[in-house]
């Protein structure tokens, strides 16, 4: 068999060229490039979770250290129709010069009806009281928040106090040491009728001495909604000639308790008391 010794030279010289350019190829060959890191989309929280705290009311954003030391509280809830959202804990009134008239003890009240105790006492109490010769320093707080009947009877319609929605003030402290009682008789009659003025006029219900026979010793105030927008305001401001103390059989003193006034009537209907 013969051998193409001119194909075998040609064979051979492809060969090693082939081998001397497998580095060559070899370097000029790229390595891929890495991977990017997987991109993870990131969804904004949709509303406010379950346990963020409600954003305060516009009352009470009224309700600044510059007018009021009133810290909010949690909202109460039952039984019954008592309750009430909003409310706050009313320590003192911050008067326009900076001091203070505190409310002793401090009064569990919804925000709106601590407004209106503080703007009463901030406007009228604080600026009357000083016919009286000295400057207001407390509020006596007699009742707020109770979860009760009305008048303390057993079945009787929940009270605005149940709702802390009303305050009975049963008189004010003055800078001289001084206690006013508003239903006593005895303190400058001017007085008392300016205040009850300035009450009617802020408060939804006024109830005082002549009104039902159980607020003959305080005032209660209160802004309870009504359907007709009737306003109550009975508060006989009397004289001491006008109450005087009956003797009893055995001789002691007993206060004399007026029946109460017929109820006024709206559109052939009876009214209703707080």
């Amino acid at each position: 068999m013969l051998v193409d010794m001119g194909r075998v030279k040609r064979i051979c010289a492809m060969i090693l060229l082939a081998a001397a350019c497998a580095p060559a190829a070899a370097d000029t060959v790229p390595m891929p490039r890495p991977r990017p890191a997987p991109v993870v989309a990131v969804v904004p929280a949709q509303g406010p979770k379950a346990n963020d705290a409600a954003p305060p009311s516009a009352c009470r954003l009224r309700l600044t250290p510059e007018v009021a030391i009133a810290p909010s509280l949690p909202p109460l809830s039952g039984p019954g129709e008592c309750g009430a959202p909003d409310l706050v804990r009313l320590e003192a009134v911050v008067l326009p010069d900076n001091s203070r008239v505190a409310v002793t003890p401090p009064a569990t009240l919804r925000c709106s009806m601590a407004e209106a105790i503080v703007s009463f006492v901030r406007v009228d109490a604080s600026e009357l009281a000083r016919d009286l010769g000295a400057s207001l320093r407390a509020v006596q707080n007699y009742a707020s928040y109770d979860c009760r009947g009305r008048n303390r009877v057993a079945g009787a319609k929940t009270s605005e106090h149940g709702k802390g929605n009303a305050l009975d003030v049963r008189g004010l402290t003055l800078t001289d040491g001084r206690f006013v009682e508003l239903t006593d008789p005895h303190v400058a009659r001017d007085f008392r009728e300016k205040i009850r003025i300035s009450a009617c006029a802020r408060f939804a219900t006024v109830l005082g001495p002549g009104s039902d026979g159980y607020h003959e010793n305080h005032i209660h105030l209160d802004l309870a909604v009504r359907n007709s927008g009737y306003r109550f305001c009975q508060w006989d401001v009397r004289s001491p000639e006008a109450s005087p103390p009956a003797p009893t059989a055995t001789g002691s003193i007993a206060r004399v308790v007026p029946l109460p006034p017929p109820r006024p009537k709206i559109g052939g209907q009876g009214g209703e008391k707080p």
